[in-house]
């Protein structure tokens, strides 16, 4: 029996998790959930799960209507839960900056943390790795490429790794007119050809600004260098991740595209129960097909590149600066085709600093989103 605690728990990764764990209860309990948004979804959540801990923005009267033991409010409640010694897995799927304050408490309580939040490693991946190391803390990816990633190195070091290939599925425009990109609407983007995700995973899938994050992210948690991480175009996104290793062998990890696969992955960790969960059939998928990636048409993974090698805050300027301009272009108030424009700007104009602790990554954060919002009053 592993016991869960669960942060993020009304987003897709969070619902998906509840949804793998209520398909094993011999194998899986609820001991903490946490929230940020949609409170009748979190009620029914807590009623189904009977949590010991709740935390939720707001809404407390909703918890504690289902008489949990302890209901904590607000970001203390989001470290509460992921630090609750009942707590064997933690999974970290809290969106943007507010994931790294619980992941770091997670880690410094000894946690095995299944890390779902991309902006953890991308902020703050040097201090993150460091704190893992320093309490004897386990990070278990839950993203289905640095999942796959795992699978695929199965204990060997980064010193038999020739390359890290990253598949992308090239989202909903792949072979769409460039000339067609400027008038791209929310809806369109949000339309992913092979996954159900969240608005903004779904939107950095169409610029690929996911691979240049998820490429950062590769290289802290597998000490690989930057310029062995490359990413490829694969339509059909049932190949999750290619190691290459110096010999030459290429080891694949594939499987069905179901988030609750490497969800399941992460949370059983080293066990591989079977839970009834989607099987990959290689006959009716017929063919797999690679392309590379066109850097005029898709230059985020550059910037990815150019932001580890500035060193420092950059990569958190960068994801900020991301997060910003996806809600601008949800909103309507820029084009689809300024996004990873607008990025590199930030990008190129930020003054990188030592990320050394958790404040010094949340102004790295903040002082991007200033920049990003003084830049679209303009």
């Amino acid at each position: 029996m592993k016991r869960v605690a669960v942060l993020g728990s009304t987003g897709s990764v969070g619902t998906s998790a509840l949804d793998l764990i209520g398909r094993a209860p011999e194998r899986f309990q609820v001991v903490g959930l946490a929230a940020g948004h949609n409170f009748g979804l979190f009620s029914e959540q807590v009623a189904r799960f009977r949590p010991r801990v709740a935390s939720v923005c707001a809404g407390e009267a909703e918890c504690a209507a289902h008489d949990i033991d302890e209901v904590v409010p607000g970001p203390e409640g989001l470290c509460r839960v992921a630090t609750m010694p009942e707590a064997d897995v933690v999974l970290i799927a809290v969106a943007g900056a507010a994931s790294l304050a619980p992941t770091l408490a997670a880690l410094e309580a000894g946690k095995a943390v299944a890390l779902a939040s991309k902006e953890a490693l991308v902020m703050a991946g040097e201090l993150v790795m460091a704190t893992a190391a320093k309490h004897g803390a386990t990070i278990l990816p839950v993203d289905s490429e640095h999942s796959g990633v795992f699978q695929a190195l199965a204990g060997r070091t980064a010193a038999e790794v020739r390359r890290i290939i990253l598949p992308a599925s090239g989202g909903p425009f792949l072979h769409a007119d460039p000339a067609a990109l400027e008038a791209v609407t929310p809806e369109q983007a949000l339309n992913h050809p092979t996954w159900s995700m969240g608005k903004k995973i779904s939107v950095d899938s169409a610029t690929l600004m996911n691979k240049a994050l998820e490429l950062i992210e590769a290289h802290w948690l597998f000490g690989v260098e930057p310029k062995k991480i490359e990413v490829l175009i694969h339509p059909q996104s049932a190949v999750h991740a290619l190691v290459e290793l110096n010999d030459g062998s290429v080891i694949a990890q594939l499987s069905a595209t179901d988030m609750r696969l490497p969800i399941l992955h992460a949370l059983s960790h080293p066990e591989r129960p079977d839970v009834g969960l989607p099987r990959l059939d290689l006959a009716a998928l017929g063919r797999l097909d690679f392309l590379t990636v066109d850097p005029g048409r898709f230059p985020a993974p550059d910037l990815a590149r150019r932001a580890l090698a500035i060193g420092g805050s950059a990569p958190a300027a960068l994801a900020a600066a991301d997060e910003e301009l996806v809600a601008a272009f949800l909103d309507r108030r820029i084009p689809f085709t300024a996004i990873v424009p607008l990025c590199d700007q930030i990008l190129a104009a930020h003054q990188p600093r030592p990320v050394d602790s958790l404040a010094a990554a949340l102004e790295a954060d903040a002082a991007a989103r200033r920049t990003v919002a003084r830049m679209l009053i303009k």
